[in-house]
């Protein structure tokens, strides 16, 4: 009889664990949303290609959100927009499992921490480590700079396909170095109706009103989700993957020199609804080929965006994180990534680290549609999650060259 109380008891209870699993989810879907885009904002203040990887960031910072205490953990809770520690494990175990079982496209995300020998990390932080972020942890002499740099950088090359290389240098770790948290993410997708290279044309891309430079220019006439945003004086396209659910999402302003705009315009606008509203037209699309590979130091974004305390020696607090008493704090956050887009497909990686130290250290005409993409523009490359959107990649290309 007990069994069969048991047996009811978990069918009562199963619906409110998977009603706060998805609402966990959610809460962290809506989070990098917001993230990304405060995240975005920053990084748009320097002039010139601006991509990064959203989820990558906000994902290895989630998993040190586990290890803080006092202000500094309510400084992870403002900034990543998530209530708690265990909101974000939670969400995150239900993320990560979905982006490595996507299927038609290649998807993979992946943690690591980088213990120094001789140390440990409290039961707690290690158990959420493994078990939610699915990180795997490794004992590394830091004070070997070079051969701890090739072992986290080896790591990283074969979880993006060997696209990121060098994260880590040597100079960037120390004999006071406790930990290094790395997240990679590396994603491949062929268009679901690829682009005809024979119909690849030299055509100009607009800088500004006046200066031009010649690019590879991909051409094709097909059915699209579309729109043309009032709001943001701006044409939106929907590129689909072989995977539906997976799409890039191209941002058009319809000026020239309107990108700024655009910008200042989508700081205000919420990303995962980008989509709403768009219907499928005939659309004849002009979308360049580019390869961009960028490399950025988070440390300054990520002081703008709220995080400040992470980097103070004497203010951060990650008394959650090892099993010893040393106070640790941020040395450094970089960003590595890589995206490609051609005829195929696209090929996209990013890969994050957090080296840590201790203190001793949106009418339907007849006409088909036409999206020139022969000026600046913006790029989303998003995944359908629980009917959200997920950003994996953001960016702005405003010179789309080939490395």
């Amino acid at each position: 009889m007990m069994g069969v109380i048991f047996l009811l008891s978990l069918l009562t209870i199963l619906p409110q664990i998977m009603a706060a699993g998805k609402q966990e989810l959610q809460a962290v879907i809506q989070g990098n949303g917001n993230f990304t885009k405060k995240l975005y904002n920053i990084l748009s203040e320097e002039p010139g290609n601006v991509f990064f990887s959203p989820i990558s960031a906000h994902a290895v910072l989630a998993m040190a959100y586990q290890g803080a205490g006092g202000s500094t953990k309510d400084a992870f809770t403002k900034t990543l927009a998530i209530d708690s520690p265990l909101q974000a494990a939670e969400g995150y175990s239900d993320v990560i499992h979905h982006l490595n079982n996507v299927s038609d496209v290649e998807l993979l995300m992946a943690n690591k921490v980088y213990i120094k020998n001789g140390y440990g990390l409290k039961a707690a932080f290690k158990e959420v480590a493994q078990k939610k972020f699915l990180s795997e942890v490794e004992s590394v002499e830091f004070a070997k700079t070079a051969e701890a740099a090739k072992k986290i950088n080896l790591w990283v090359e074969k979880k993006t396909q060997n696209k990121i290389k060098d994260l880590i240098q040597p100079d960037s770790l120390s004999d006071l170095t406790r930990l290094v948290l790395v997240n990679a993410i590396y994603f491949k997708g062929n268009w679901a109706s690829k682009f005809d290279k024979s119909q690849t044309k030299t055509e100009k891309f607009y800088l500004n009103d006046n200066d031009s430079i010649d690019v590879q220019m991909m051409n094709k006439k097909g059915k699209y989700f579309y729109k043309e945003d009032e709001k943001l004086d701006a044409k939106v396209l929907e590129l689909p993957y072989a995977n539906p659910d997976v799409s890039l999402i191209v941002i058009l302003p319809n000026k020239r020199n309107g990108i700024a705009e655009l910008e200042a315009k989508l700081a205000e606008t919420d990303l995962t609804k980008i989509t709403e509203n768009m219907f499928k037209p005939e659309v004849v699309v002009k979308l360049p080929k580019f390869k961009i590979e960028t490399t950025i130091n988070l440390n300054k974004p990520l002081e703008k965006a709220g995080l400040g305390v992470i980097f103070k020696e004497n203010e951060a607090d990650f008394s959650e994180m090892l099993d010893s008493p040393e106070e640790l704090f941020v040395s450094q956050v970089i960003q590595k990534a890589f995206i490609e887009v051609n005829e195929e497909g696209t090929e996209a990686a990013a890969a994050t680290a957090i080296v840590m130290l201790t203190n001793s250290l949106y009418s339907r005409p007849r006409l088909p549609k036409e999206f020139t993409a022969d000026h600046p523009f913006i790029i989303l490359l998003q995944i359908s999650q629980s009917n959200q959107k997920q950003m994996l990649f953001s960016g702005r290309i405003f010179k789309p060259v080939e490395l």
